[in-house]
């Protein structure tokens, strides 16, 4: 591989709203009509899997697809953690949250069924864009009441609420804490809402020129275009 091919990766993530976190904890299934256009059962417990802290970009990073990889979009609110949570009970989980970004978890979908769990699929690099800045928490009264929209060149492909979210953010970080340790600076996703590329008729994957934009009330519009690598 050619230096010039390999330096979009390496420049990835110059935009980064926040330093980058020691882990990234995301819900799968965390809405219920979601789950329904998977096909999935809603989940008794959060589901839990990781995106690894390369696929970090931040607003107006180009989100780089291998052209041989069907890649889908998900809206969804991130929490960064602010102080050390262990072991932390739900009517305390808000305090322990520095801020909140709107992210979109960006899915390579033929890696995610071939490999029948989630994180090789959601890791590639430049696969997480968060932004477009940081919203402190005191700045967001209640984080169950936002509006969550995902727009795809103009046409408006996601718009819920996060009242419809199966597991709250503070159910989730007490869920995380009682058997892994959230540091300071840690990100957590909070799953999506339906109408995801994968499950429309006819599918809609992710095609080289494309504009995503994920808005969430409260927290501002995230905006990436999409390159399709050689």
């Amino acid at each position: 591989m050619s230096a010039a091919a390999t330096r979009p990766r390496q420049e990835a993530g110059r935009n980064l709203p926040i330093a980058p976190p020691s882990k990234v904890v995301c819900v799968g299934l965390n809405y219920r009509d979601h789950a329904n256009e998977a096909g999935l059962e809603v989940p008794k417990t959060p589901l839990l899997f990781a995106k690894w802290p390369n696929a970090l970009i931040g607003p107006h990073d180009e989100i780089l697809v291998p052209r041989d990889v069907r890649t889908d979009y998900e809206a969804e609110l991130a929490v960064v953690i602010g102080r050390r949570a262990q072991d932390v009970i739900r009517e305390e989980a808000l305090d322990y949250v520095a801020g909140y970004l709107c992210a979109n978890d960006i899915t390579a979908r033929d890696l995610q069924f071939e490999d029948g769990q989630w994180v090789r699929a959601k890791s590639l690099d430049t696969f997480c864009p968060i932004g477009p800045a940081l919203v402190p928490r005191e700045q967001v009264p209640d984080p169950q009441d936002l509006r969550i929209r995902l727009s795809l060149n103009g046409a408006l492909m996601q718009d819920s609420s996060t009242a419809h979210m199966i597991f709250g953010v503070a159910d989730i970080i007490s869920f995380v804490s009682r058997t892994a340790t959230l540091e300071p600076g840690d990100l957590i996703l909070t799953g999506t809402p339906a109408g995801v590329g994968v499950f429309r008729n006819p599918p809609v994957g992710l095609k080289e020129g494309d504009e995503i934009s994920v808005e969430i009330e409260r927290i501002g519009t995230l905006t990436n275009r999409v390159r399709t690598l050689p």
